[in-house]
């Protein structure tokens, strides 16, 4: 019963990992490529983008946080 717990356990860690990785995709390099190449009419301010990325970095800590505290409830 502890295999079955510990690989779901896992599972959901490595989940909140990757949703962690696609925030910081979603709300840093995804703006900044969008404003580099000129893909986009909106006018954004560098201080913007520093908020957003803000957010999203403290979003993604979070997340990781979560999934590595998950991973200390691991059974032997």
């Amino acid at each position: 019963m502890s295999l079955v717990h510990n690989e779901r356990t896992k599972l959901t860690a490595t989940w909140l990992n990757s949703m962690a990785t696609a925030l910081i995709a979603a709300g840093l390099f995804a703006p900044l490529a969008a404003l580099l190449y000129g893909l986009t009419e909106l006018r954004i301010n560098l201080v913007e983008i520093g908020l957003t990325f803000a957010g999203c970095l403290a979003g993604s800590l979070f997340l990781h946080v979560i999934g590595w505290i998950l991973l200390g409830r691991l059974r032997e």
